[in-house]
């Protein structure tokens, strides 16, 4: 997760004085921007430790993969990253906690080593509890800056403040992704919480929405926080295509699979074949067929399978092996951001409680349907620099520059994202095979001359 963050130059694009300020305006209380910058890093820090709540100590420690990382590593982890962006930076006279916690909880960012995911689940120390209170110390000191600065001094803090919590907010969901993964894993498939339901629901019908060839604009500018991937703002055309109203749903899906998609090489990316072979996939993550009938692991434990929700839980590999079938394809990323950008982005996100991707609440096939929220959607797109976006030196340049490898681009966050890091301009990236995140389908088309 940590790919999604911004350069130090550009990062704090719209936190200047003047956003500090309006910051304050916005809220109904009237804080003041130092009070108001306190009250949303105390939801933020708590919000993460929410999540970890329902944890036995046993679950903090797990690893299942190397792809996922154990609970109590995000939690120092997330702490270490505000040591090093903000105390170390602003607050006077700051000493560092553990000088080994770097080796420990580092991946790269200021100055730390940068270590690899795959052996964050072998360390014994430091325990749970002191991974808390290391967690109480550095939220003491963050409090006491943020109520001590005058204007000026929240004017600097605040790139590094912001881009600190949106860091631990990625973080979050990735929290919640792991925790999954690690569940699954284990032979009793425990319950992370129980099942939250989503309330009624109606099959929409699907229609194909057309949009015509041209210029566009897509990335992000102007005043908020956004990661430095999804800058600068520029020109791109677009030929004319069609968008489908909704995710391909779990229903949709299961015909593939018992039309042998699995089995059909010629459907298949050559690298999507090798990984059907490889790893025996038959399915999405966390399907399973019992007595005939398909079940899916969910947070709630293990679940019938529900033909009306999006899919999830597939590669960008099964994505377009399944586009192919239907004699579609995969939007581009600009396709996407242009037929969302004038939908706000509500939806089910993390905030809601569900996490788990829900039906369809409207039969308004006539409507654009859950583009924000559900599922990330995979597109075609690899996940590059856009014209004109220059790596930077120095720690932030690490964020964007070393992951645009090999990686594909998603739209429009999850049930596990919190909402505040969606903007129609949000670019998720992931390597083609991976599958432990709530990734998902939308299908795009040409249109016909």
């Amino acid at each position: 997760m940590d790919g999604f963050l911004g350069t130090e130059e550009i990062v704090g694009t719209g936190t200047d004085r003047r956003m500090i300020m309006e910051y304050a305006q916005r809220t109904e209380a009237g804080l003041s921007p130092g009070r108001w910058l306190q009250e949303r890093y105390r939801d933020v820090r708590e919000t993460t430790e929410r999540l970890a709540d329902p944890l036995e100590a046993e679950d903090y420690v797990v690893q299942a993969m190397e792809d996922v990382c154990p609970p109590k590593w995000h939690l120092a982890h997330t702490t270490w990253f505000l040591e090093a962006a903000v105390l170390q930076r602003y607050a006077p006279r700051y000493e560092w906690y553990d000088h080994n916690y770097a080796a420990l909880f580092a991946s790269g960012e200021f100055g730390g080593e940068f270590h690899a995911s795959a052996p964050r689940g072998v360390g014994l120390r430091p325990t749970i509890e002191e991974i808390y209170r290391y967690r109480r110390h550095v939220d003491e000191r963050i409090l006491e800056l943020l109520e001590n600065a005058d204007e000026e001094q929240l004017s600097r803090v605040t790139p590094y403040f912001e881009l600190s919590l949106n860091h631990e907010l990625q973080h979050q969901e990735q929290l919640v992704a792991d925790i999954k993964y690690n569940y699954f894993a284990d032979p009793l498939k425990p319950v992370y919480r129980e099942r939250k339901e989503s309330g009624l629901h109606v099959l929409p019908y699907l229609t194909w929405h057309k949009f015509a060839e041209g210029q566009a604009e897509i990335g992000h500018q102007g005043p908020g926080f956004a990661f430095d991937n999804e800058m600068p703002r520029h020109k791109v055309w677009i030929g004319g295509f069609r968008l489908a109203s909704q995710p391909v749903t779990n229903g949709e899906y299961l015909q593939f699979v018992e039309d042998g998609g699995y089995r059909q090489p010629r459907l298949w990316l050559a690298e999507g074949w090798n990984c059907v072979q490889k790893y025996g996939w038959e399915a999405p993550l966390y399907w399973e067929k019992r007595d005939g009938n398909w079940w899916y692991y969910t947070l709630s434990g293990m679940r019938e399978l529900e033909l009306d929700e999006p899919v999830c839980h597939v590669s960008y590999y099964e994505a377009d092996a399944y586009a192919r079938w239907a004699g579609r394809r995969l939007p581009t990323e600009a396709e996407w951001e242009v037929a969302f950008s004038a939908i706000r982005p509500e939806g089910n996100f993390a905030e809601s409680g569900w996490f788990h991707p829900a039906p369809s609440g409207s039969s308004h096939g006539e409507l654009l349907l859950q583009g924000y929220g559900d599922i990330w959607e995979w597109t075609m797109s690899p996940y590059l620099p856009y014209p004109g976006n220059r790596r930077t030196e120095g720690p932030f340049g690490e964020y964007h520059g070393k992951y645009m490898s090999n990686r594909m681009v998603l739209r429009g966050g999850s049930c596990i994202t919190p909402r505040g890091l969606i903007r129609p301009t949000t670019r998720h990236y992931l390597l083609p095979e991976k599958r432990w995140q709530f990734s998902g389908i939308r299908l795009a088309d040409d249109l016909e001359e």
